[in-house]
Formats: C-alpha cells, sequence, structure tokens
C-alpha cells in the first residue's frame, strides 16, 4: 500500500495536441471519484495542513493542496471527476458559483490545460436532508468541456431521489464507443433513524429500510438505461464493503442489518460471479447470514433481474488487498474498507484496461475517503473524434 506520493515528474511545455495526445490516449476515458466530505476545503484559499505530517506541510510543490484543479492536473486532466457528500446547503447558490469557478481554467493556465464544467445535485428533501444547515449528501459531477462537447447529451438527476444522491451523465454513441449512462452515486448509510416521507414528513421506516429500497430503484434505473440501449457507469459510494478481503482488519457485520444490505446489494448488481478473498483468511461465519439474507430478500421480489455489473477494481486485481475508506482520528490503514467502487455494464468489460485507488495520507487530504479510478479504453477507428477523449 503506498504511503507517501511521489514528487510530479518535470514537463516541458506541450501544445495543446501534444498535451491531449499524452496525458489523455486517444482511445481512453478515465473516471475518478472522490468522496470529499465536504467541498469547503477545496473553494478556500491553498490549504496544505491537512496533507501530510506538519514538517511536510508547506508548500513545496510536492505536497497536494485543496485544489481541484491540481487534483485534476496531478491525475493527467481525466474526462470525468465524480464528487459525493459535497455537503452545499441547497440555499447556497454561492457556493455553487464558487465550485464552478474553482474547476474552470484561467489565466494563469498554461496553454495546455483543459476546462471543465461543475454540475452539482443537491437536496430537495425537506424532512430527510435538514442537518447541519442542510449542508448534507449532494454530489457533483465535473467534466472535462472537450469530453463534453463531443460525447455528452445530457445531464440529470433521478426522479425517485430528493436526497441529492444521483447524478446521470448520457452520452451520444460515437465511433467505437457506445452509449453511456454514467451515474454518480453516494448511496444511503444504513442506520435504525427514521426516514420519513419527503412529502409529508411522516415516518416511513428507518434508514436501513430506504437503503434496500434505494437499490431496487437504482436497479431498475439501471435495467431501464440498458434496455434504452445505455452501457451504464455506476460510480461513487456504494457504502458497503463486498467481503472479507474488502474490510481491515475485518468486514463490518454488526449489527446483522450490514449483511442484509450488502447481501441485497450483491443479488441487486454484482456480476455472478462472487467476490474474491485471499487464501489465507479464516472463513466468515456470517458468510451463511449473508447467504441466508439473499434468498430471503430474493423470494420477496424474485422478478427483480440483476444487474451483472462488473466491479472494476475487483475484476483486474481479484487478490490484490486495497481500500477507500480510511477514517480520521485513527492512524491511517489502522482501519479501513472498500466502500467506494466503480462499477460497469458487462458490455464494459473487454473494455476495461485500468482501475485502482490512491491509498495514501496525501491524496486523502482532508476527507476521510481516498480517490479512486477506472479507465476504459476503445478501438480508435476515428481519429478526429478521438482525438478529444
Amino acid at each position: 500500500m503506498e504511503r507517501s506520493i511521489s514528487p510530479p515528474p518535470k514537463r516541458r511545455k506541450l501544445s495543446r495536441s501534444e498535451a491531449t495526445h499524452i496525458t489523455n490516449p486517444s482511445n481512453q476515458i478515465t473516471i475518478y471519484s472522490w468522496n470529499v466530505n465536504g467541498i469547503q476545503p477545496f473553494l478556500q484559499k491553498p490549504i496544505t495542513s491537512y496533507f501530510g505530517t506538519q514538517q511536510h506541510a508547506k508548500d513545496d510543490g510536492n505536497t497536494p493542496r485543496a485544489s481541484l484543479r491540481d487534483f485534476l492536473k496531478r491525475h493527467d486532466w481525466p474526462a470525468l471527476l465524480f464528487l459525493q457528500e459535497i455537503k452545499i446547503s441547497p440555499d447556497d447558490p454561492a457556493t455553487v458559483r464558487a465550485l464552478e469557478k474553482a474547476v474552470k481554467r484561467d489565466d494563469k493556465a498554461e496553454p495546455e490545460e483543459p476546462d471543465y464544467s461543475a454540475h452539482v445535485c443537491l437536496p430537495s428533501d425537506k424532512f430527510n436532508a435538514r442537518g447541519f444547515g442542510r449542508k448534507v449528501y449532494g454530489v457533483c459531477s465535473i467534466v472535462r468541456k472537450d469530453f463534453a462537447e463531443t460525447y455528452v447529451e445530457r445531464i440529470r438527476p433521478v426522479n425517485w431521489d430528493q436526497e441529492g444522491r444521483f447524478l446521470v451523465i448520457e452520452t451520444k454513441a460515437c465511433s467505437s464507443r457506445p452509449r453511456l449512462a454514467l451515474i454518480n452515486a453516494y448511496m444511503v448509510n444504513g442506520t435504525d433513524n427514521a426516514y420519513k416521507n419527503p412529502s409529508t414528513g411522516e415516518k416511513a421506516g428507518t434508514r436501513h429500510d430506504r437503503k434496500l429500497e434505494v437499490h431496487r430503484l437504482l436497479a431498475a434505473e439501471c435495467r431501464d438505461l440498458e434496455a434504452r440501449g445505455f452501457a451504464v457507469v455506476l460510480v461513487g459510494d456504494i457504502n458497503i464493503a463486498r467481503a472479507p478481503i474488502d474490510g481491515f482488519p475485518n468486514l463490518r457485520t454488526f449489527p446483522q442489518r450490514h449483511c442484509t444490505n450488502r447481501a441485497d446489494f450483491e443479488r441487486r448488481f454484482l456480476h455472478k460471479r462472487r467476490p474474491s478473498s485471499t487464501s489465507n483468511e479464516p472463513s466468515n461465519d456470517d458468510d451463511d447470514d449473508e447467504r441466508a439474507s439473499s434468498k430471503s430478500t430474493a423470494n420477496r421480489d424474485d422478478s427483480d433481474e440483476n444487474v451483472a455489473l462488473v466491479d472494476t477494481f475487483r475484476h483486474l486485481h481479484p487478490e490484490k488487498k486495497g481500500y477507500t475508506y480510511y477514517p480520521r482520528g485513527k492512524t491511517f490503514g489502522e482501519s479501513c474498507d472498500r466502500v467506494d467502487m466503480i462499477l460497469v455494464s458487462s458490455l464494459l468489460q473487454a473494455a476495461l484496461v485500468g482501475a485502482g485507488m490512491h491509498e495514501t495520507p496525501g491524496e486523502r487530504g482532508p476527507s476521510d475517503h481516498v480517490p479512486l479510478y477506472a479507465r476504459l479504453g476503445f478501438a480508435d477507428e476515428n481519429a478526429k473524434v478521438s482525438a478529444v477523449a
């Protein structure tokens, strides 16, 4: 597991066409995801105290800052960066404008640096999204403008969620690329707290119940998109670790609802092949409970089809331990889970050329999650079209 960040390589100045070719291969789409646990640090003046120890906190050019442009540059200008838990009040348009400005190319940028646009989905639910001055939940999809101009058809929320948890980017079919539906998702964290009807405010179960309902609604959304000819890319904080290999030192199995939620997500969304576990890991006594929970849930609505998405990281690294959630207040790596994922339709499995996460205190920054990525590669049939990929 990485513990530090290497100094960035020295770069000669490139023409715009050279830069596009080198940092973004013409036949690939790179997608990043990051639960930032609040966007405010990224909209303030440069901050380095979050990153690394105090003796390395000075801005020496090698230490990441809480800057979205710096993040995009450091990771070679990806086509898409999906942020979750941005925590912007729906009554605060000034912060939304500051976020849009933070990703734009300004007068100080190098000539070859691309421009980006930011699109947000914020909560409108006044009964379930009231905490911290309504600064809860919320997602932001950051799109490189040349990619958007060539491929993006529309960007929309979903009509079954009012908590600002989902934003869908639909692309056009272009050259060798299928139509994509890229879903930025911040899934519900199941708890025993009450979930209220967003229209009436009356209690309608617990957050655990709502989590299962969101699973059902999202699975239906994915099936509908695939029926309309889209290949689905589900990106974000899933709030579930799939298997023992995805939790350190142990997979969460208490309370029992965690097992139920995990089994339900597995049944509805994942390719039939079970996630891998390391050979020297002890068997989990809760596996039987999870299978029983899955069978019980399936009996309630067994007409629902599994979306059969592919877990990009686990598909490419079947036995590798890697984690995305590193809680603050604990030594980095002392307790961690892989709860953030990038899942793709089976149709895209052959196009998957890379997936991973950046597991360092520096890349975690002010958040309690580290960023993750997946890379899709397509046949380069049309040089003119693919030059902006």
